[in-house]
């Protein structure tokens, strides 16, 4: 494995790039981060400050209090609304246009890839912006817009049409199994790539975490792009330290002009 912290980038990776045929871009919360949302782990702030996210993001949290978790959440899509896209949401949207196949996955349950240009993202932990029933699980497509923070911590979740129940933020909970089919066409993904793209993300939350190393063990090259770096012990991998804001440009800029 090697690694790189200033420019110019390695040739070898460069060339990977350039002909490589199926790349995926798997990203994670530093991404978004870079865009000012903070993440999961990071202390709540104002009126949500003495509240763990931990145990607001349960199935058993929102039976317990329904108005306290959709409050929150809705907070969270206020401040999603508010973000924009950074350089390096725009560089991966650039970069399907620049290859034969991109799938994109990620962790994020916000919809910066989208605004940025990218079409079909697989959303391994769900979304903010696709509730649903609590209880018959049917989508939910009446948002209003969320409240400021100031305005409080509490709101009831509005009622699902076809059955009465709460509507719950469409995200994946704690103690709940991830989407079947985004998992299966992640995994699928990843072990038929030729180079795949591990940004912003930890590599802790299973089992997302094991899509860059099905794609190093069917052969394919594993680029991390973090503040630090991170390894899988393979032969066929790339660091590249620093904001993926800065790096994904560059390596575009260095791959196609």
């Amino acid at each position: 494995m090697e690694s790189f912290d200033v420019d110019p980038l390695p040739e070898r990776l460069v060339a990977r790039l350039r002909r490589a045929q199926r790349v995926v871009v798997f990203t994670g919360a530093g991404v978004s981060a870079e865009s000012g949302i903070p993440t999961f782990r990071d202390a709540l702030t104002g009126l949500w400050q003495r509240f763990d996210p931990m145990a607001l993001a349960t199935p058993e949290a929102f039976e317990a209090d329904p108005a306290l978790v959709w409050g929150w959440y809705e907070w969270r899509r206020m401040q999603v609304l508010r973000a924009q896209p950074n350089p390096a949401h725009r560089a991966i949207a650039e970069l399907a246009n620049r290859v034969p196949q991109l799938t994109l996955i990620t962790q994020n349950v916000d919809d910066l890839h989208e605004r940025a240009g990218s079409p079909a993202v697989i959303h391994l932990h769900g979304s903010l912006q696709a509730p649903r029933c609590f209880h018959c699980a049917r989508p939910f497509a009446e948002l209003a817009e969320p409240l400021e923070p100031e305005q409080g911590r509490a709101l009831a979740p509005p009622r699902c049409r076809h059955c009465g129940g709460p509507v719950r933020p469409g995200v994946v909970w704690f103690g709940e199994c991830l989407p079947e089919r985004a998992l299966s066409e992640a995994f699928a993904a990843a072990e038929q790539c030729d180079l795949l793209l591990s940004v912003g993300t930890s590599g802790l939350v299973y089992p997302a975490a094991q899509i860059p190393a099905l794609a190093l063990r069917a052969g394919a090259c594993v680029v991390h792009v973090n503040p630090q770096p991170q390894a899988l012990g393979g032969a066929a991998e790339f660091n590249l330290a620093g904001l993926a804001g800065e790096r994904l440009p560059a390596l575009l800029r260095a791959a196609f002009g």
